[in-house]
């Protein structure tokens, strides 16, 4: 049988698109491989598992890295593989939020969307405020300044307003880029993944053979306390007076804007003895947000459905396999590392950790080399945020499923590119970032919204296989399909959202928590007041509108 044609096999997207109620909009330009690149840039280890090094080892010391990580990826596989089976059997940009209006009606995928929607814009303003820190910091060890070095208008160089101006600087030549057409972002995300693989491999290579510390596997293994999580999740409440506390303030210079009484601790007192104790269970616990936040934004790959051939298997196995390449090469890097540490406390508490080590053991040139090397993959990762970010944004405005969608919804004409939802986007995440008191807030609750959109369709399905009710998954409809192994994998991943969502809420992180719940507070009154009169979910059209609406 002669092998189909590009053409072939793209009208046969189409039609599967039609079948699902859509028309095809988008320009479908991407193969497999550029599929996976953007949900591999977006997990990007070289952004998320640098940013965060240092939280996870001034709790766990470097056993975060030798063992959280692998028990993270392992977890995270199993859900990727329960996200790539509902990918297969439901090609749309709309995603998460298309899976569970099919799984479980229109209540549930309007608060999968809004979930997705405010884990997305996080995750990119989490993304690009940690690159302008990252970008600040690196030309301050390039170039020998000290960190607050005097600048014309912003005073000094870590001043907030000064990271958020880079912030935009590093803003705009991405959201163009996604504005000019999916083929240039394409290449980009492309050229991303050798990026991110070589940048690994030379990390690894001029640690090990430039390096001055070496340190036997076993270190890879220890469990250190540097930080007791009952100190690290205090502040002063009055004059003289510490305690437990919800605390707001610059990051860098760690000067407070808001110190509050920590609820959490009121409401529990034995909190005080646990968190005293500190048992390796909590820290390690509270550690995980290190490797957990790295793992998010694979679902990118479902979101370019609509613009990547064979769609049904491509955009599936570009879920999987972003976490699975990322799971082997983020090991190899975090313990390069961690093997090459000179200290622990110092790097732990250091506001660049990787930098610290990285300068502590190679030749300046080289150093200089690693710092520029690593902002290029926060800036790609970034760069794949928006693309994924504005294509689930379009898809629910395309639904009706927020205010302004028919604004937001429309597709340049030339382009075919959401350039209206390219930019309300990456406004919002600039916008939110205004306010320095809000990175702790952005970079943590990407990780509970996002894992939450991911598990409200997992469980969807999961519910309706344990019934044999409503529609599930079956090998019939999803080509990439888990088979008998279906139920066990969606249990344990939904288990472990569970479990992951606890650590991500309670103290230090006890702000997300609150923000969490006022967020739901919104949601519930914003449906009852407003969306359950109006917002029907995916409308499918007929043969005629569709060809209406691609022409």
């Amino acid at each position: 049988m002669p092998a189909k044609s590009r053409e072939q096999i793209v009208q046969e997207d189409m039609r599967d698109l039609h079948r699902l109620g859509y028309a095809q909009q988008l320009f479908r330009e991407m193969g497999g491989f550029s599929n996976f690149a953007i949900s591999f840039s977006i997990i990007s280890i070289l952004t998320g598992a640098i940013l965060l090094f240092g939280f996870g080892l001034r709790f766990a010391g470097p056993l975060v890295n030798s063992v959280g990580w692998p028990l993270v990826s392992v977890f995270v596989l199993m859900i990727a593989a329960s996200m790539a089976e509902l990918a297969s059997a439901y090609p749309t940009a709309g995603g998460l939020y298309f899976w569970a209006y099919r799984l479980g009606g229109r209540r549930w995928a309007w608060t999968t969307a809004w979930f997705n929607m405010i884990g997305q814009v996080t995750t990119t303003a989490g993304v690009n405020i940690g690159v302008a820190i990252y970008l600040v910091g690196a030309l301050t060890r390039i170039f020998k300044l000290p960190p607050s070095a005097p600048i014309p208008v912003f005073g000094t160089l870590d001043n907030w307003y000064f990271y958020v101006f880079v912030m935009v600087l590093v803003t705009i030549p991405q959201m163009l880029i996604n504005i000019r057409g999916i083929k240039v972002t394409a290449r980009l995300n492309d050229i991303s993944v050798w990026w991110h693989i070589g940048g690994v491999l030379i990390i690894a290579l001029a640690l090990t053979l430039l390096g001055k510390t070496h340190h036997p596997l076993s270190f890879a293994f220890q469990f250190v306390k540097t930080t007791n999580p009952y100190d690290f999740s205090s502040a002063e409440i009055t004059k003289g007076v510490t305690a437990p506390a919800l605390y707001l303030g610059n990051p860098i210079t760690q000067k407070p804007l808001l110190v509050l009484p920590s609820p959490l601790f009121r409401l529990f007192p034995a909190l005080t003895g646990l968190y005293h104790a500190a048992p390796l269970w909590l820290l390690l616990g509270i550690a995980l947000l290190q490797a957990q936040w790295t793992y998010t934004g694979y679902d990118a790959s479902a979101h370019m459905a609509e613009e990547t051939c064979m769609a049904r298997l491509n955009s599936a196995w570009g879920v999987f396999l972003s976490v699975a390449v990322s799971a082997v090469a983020g090991y190899v890097v975090l313990m390069a590392l961690t093997l090459s540490i000179t200290d622990i406390p110092s790097t732990a508490t250091d506001p660049y950790p990787v930098l610290k080590i990285v300068y502590d053991n190679v030749p300046a040139f080289c150093a200089n080399f690693i710092a520029i090397l690593i902002a290029g993959a926060m800036w790609l990762c970034g760069l794949s945020c928006i693309t994924s970010m504005s294509r689930m944004w379009f898809a629910f405005a395309r639904d009706g499923g927020m205010p302004g969608h028919s604004w937001i919804r429309q597709i340049h004409p030339k382009w075919r590119t959401p350039v209206n939802a390219i930019l309300v986007t990456c406004l919002l995440a600039v916008v939110m970032l205004l306010w320095s008191g809000a990175y702790f807030v952005v970079t943590a609750i990407c990780v509970v919204m996002l894992y939450w959109a991911y598990g409200i369709p997992i469980f969807l399905n999961l519910r309706n296989k344990c019934r044999r009710k409503g529609e599930y998954t079956t090998p019939q409809m999803a080509p990439w399909s888990l088979k008998k192994w279906g139920v066990a994998l969606n249990l344990i991943s939904v288990v472990w959202i569970a479990v992951i969502s606890f650590f991500m809420v309670i103290p230090p992180n006890e702000l997300v928590l609150w923000t969490a719940v006022a967020i739901c507070l919104f949601m519930f009154a914003y449906w009852n007041v407003d969306v359950k009169r109006r917002f029907t979910g995916p409308v499918p059209a007929d043969e005629q509108e569709l060809r209406k609406l691609e022409a």
